[in-house]
């Protein structure tokens, strides 16, 4: 079984989350410039295995997709068209994402400095994406 990836894509950078091999534990894995997205995911899954890619969607209020989505699914399609054929791209409402990883960096203690870092809330972001997405599936089954 193959590990579980998720990407908060942003204009200048993707955070990124992974989880173990076992998809129990989700974890920030890095935040990449986005025009090196899929250079670095490429990288990554020619050395680790890796069956799912979970990609935060922005949606409205109203459940939507956002804006964003315009400059989301072009770079979402060229990663895709670089991977191989047997890795899945799944998108995941990302509601709200920046702001818990906000909350959580604020209540982990981490220093206002560090909270400052937004590639370190985008790696945070990208991490929640993924607990969602896995906490969403053993619900379901």
């Amino acid at each position: 079984m193959g590990r579980l990836m998720s990407i908060d894509y942003g204009r200048k950078r993707c955070g990124i989350a992974v989880t173990d091999t076992l998809r129990i534990v989700a974890t920030g894995l890095d935040t990449v410039p986005t025009h090196k997205l899929t250079e670095y995911v490429t990288a990554y899954v020619a050395r680790e295995p890796v069956d799912i890619i979970v990609v935060g969607k922005p949606t409205t209020m109203q459940g939507a997709p956002s804006e964003s989505m315009r400059y989301i699914e072009p770079g979402i399609r060229k990663l895709r068209a670089a991977l191989p054929e047997n890795i899945r791209i799944e998108f995941f409402d990302e509601r709200f994402t920046s702001a818990i990883a906000h909350r959580a960096m604020i209540d982990s203690g981490m220093r206002k400095s560090r909270r400052r870092d937004k590639a370190a809330v985008d790696e945070m972001a990208a991490t929640i994406i993924l607990n969602d997405y896995i906490q969403s599936k053993t619900y379901n089954q």
